[in-house]
């Protein structure tokens, strides 16, 4: 076993090491799918690097919902097969792979006069159904309990903003939480690394083929050729741009972030039904520093910029919905911030991008590129198995089945362990047992125990370590990605300063 840490001095070496080497997998992409078939393959005891054009998570993989879903949309729209997929690999993730960075999350289906007691018992009996899922997967109660229906005080207590006038009660269910997408990659990268998996970020791909790929290492803007037995194109919405042969239909989803505190949402999240809409719903998902998410929407678009952004159309349609069962109407005042990610959906013409397939896909271009696409965050795992299973088939290596289902992901530990850590409950929820390495960092040194801004939970210590550890090269990455002060643009700059600050004197530390 390797040491799991990725930093810029083991990236050069990384790169220089690949000039001479055919890697047996070469993985392109840096997002959940990438990631994960970086460490599939690894963990077989293949070599394997992965290239990133620009940082762990930068693309879709930051933007979900952070939400573990155990596929009680799939089961209503009868897709058993990928419903009890998703239970499967939301069990993985909440239990083996990622406890420290996964959780429970209640949600509250308020029952208002605009639902129905028919549609309130057809919700009921679907989120019944969902509860089938988590017994056919073996999740205990105890990690996601049992759905139940909630009186009128008891809805208002678990979500005090609601409004009164006209509450009937709630249907209260439970899904999986991640506290953090980019923070799942970013482990999932190092648990990879800690196999002999080498990651290079800001390694940008020109060209591919089956047996490697010219690429440009935009540190230095070097041309290198990387020679592999198999290529993975694991680019998510770019995946077209490397290989012809792909068609994607990219959809939009927009959130908006809100303050919990304002609103009156603490820990219970509200799945709020679209009005005349059966079984269209929106989101407002609590997250561990205070802040709501108010999602979702699914709009076709064609173009792919680097960084999406709410449509103004979208931003309304969500403060619409959800003021319809808060006891105050919601402005644009109230949005402190947003964010939007691109689906890589296969295309379908003439389908709405609603009703496109979240199954995924791998396909097998002419020149023996390997394409995974489509799926979602929960099914990664499943997604990246099969890429790497193609890649042995096409190569002709010895087979060999996927190791990753009982492989910890770094800082994993059961619930119980993580309960006794000597550390402060937001660092274990971020880093699991490293909390306690990054707790002793601040306690050694004063000033890495100071928050980066008067009013931010995330200190100096965690910068440091995000760059020594995590692989953070610039600002952007530990202000968008290693953290997500960035999701408001007035803590984003208020923080800054600090943190190029703190980046730079980490990096020169590393020479």
């Amino acid at each position: 076993m390797r040491s799991t840490a990725l930093n810029a001095s083991r990236r050069a070496d990384d790169l220089a090491a690949l000039a001479g080497e055919t890697v047996d997998v070469l993985v392109v992409g840096g997002g959940i799918t990438g990631a994960g078939a970086a460490l599939d393959a690894a963990a077989r005891g293949l070599s394997v690097a992965l290239i990133e054009a620009r940082d762990l998570a930068f693309g879709t993989s930051r933007w979900s919902s952070k939400l573990i879903h155990g596929g009680l949309r799939y089961l209503a729209r009868g897709d058993v097969g990928l419903a009890r997929e998703s239970a499967a690999e939301r069990h993985v993730l909440l239990t083996r792979t990622a406890p420290h960075l996964t959780r429970a999350l209640p949600q509250l289906v308020p029952l208002t006069p605009g639902v129905s007691p028919q549609a309130a018992a057809l919700t009921y009996a679907g989120l019944t159904a969902g509860d089938g899922l988590r017994r056919f997967a073996g999740t205990p109660s105890d990690v996601l309990p049992r759905p139940r229906r909630v009186s009128a005080p008891e809805a208002s207590v678990l979500a005090p903003g609601l409004r009164h006038q006209g509450l009937r009660g709630g249907l209260l269910s439970f899904d999986g939480q991640v506290i953090d997408d980019a923070r799942l990659v970013v482990a999932l990268a190092r648990t990879a690394a800690g196999r002999g998996a080498r990651i290079l970020t800001r390694v940008r791909a020109l060209m591919l083929d089956g047996h490697g790929a010219q690429v440009l290492d935009e540190v230095t803007g070097h041309e290198i050729h990387l020679r592999a037995r198999a290529v993975i194109n694991a680019t998510g919405v770019w995946a077209g741009d490397l290989v012809d042969e792909v068609r994607l239909r990219p959809s939009l989803g927009s959130h908006l972030v809100l303050d919990g505190a304002d609103l009156g949402i603490g820990g219970t999240a509200l799945t709020i039904p679209v009005p005349d809409r059966f079984g269209s719903f929106v989101l407002l998902l609590p997250q561990p520093d205070g802040r709501v998410y108010l999602g979702l929407t699914d709009v076709p678009v064609d173009d792919i910029p680097d960084v999406p952004t709410v449509p103004e159309s979208d931003v309304d349609f969500l403060l619409e919905v959800a003021g319809t069962v808060l006891s105050r109407p919601l402005s644009r005042l109230d949005v402190i911030g947003s964010f939007a990610g691109l689906r890589p959906l296969l295309s379908n013409p003439g389908e709405h991008t609603s009703d496109l397939s979240r199954h995924h896909a791998v396909l097998v271009a002419k020149n023996g590129v390997i394409t995974v696409v489509g799926g979602k965050l929960t099914t990664y795992r499943k997604m990246a198995a099969d890429a790497v299973d193609m890649a042995i088939r096409k190569a002709g290596m010895a087979p060999s089945r996927t190791q990753t289902r009982d492989i910890p992901l770094v800082g994993a530990a059961p619930r119980r362990y993580l309960s006794t850590l000597e550390a402060p409950q937001w660092l274990i929820s971020r880093y699991g047992t490293e909390a306690t390495t990054i707790h002793a960092m601040a306690q050694l040194d004063p000033d890495l125990a100071k928050p980066v801004t008067p009013t931010s939970p995330i200190t100096a210590a965690e910068v440091v370590w995000s760059v020594r550890t995590e692989g953070a090269l610039t600002p952007d990455d530990v202000l968008d990605r290693r953290t997500r002060i960035g999701l408001v643009p007035t803590d984003r700059a208020e923080a800054e300063p600090a943190v190029a600050d703190l980046v730079e004197r980490a990096l020169e530390g590393l020479h």
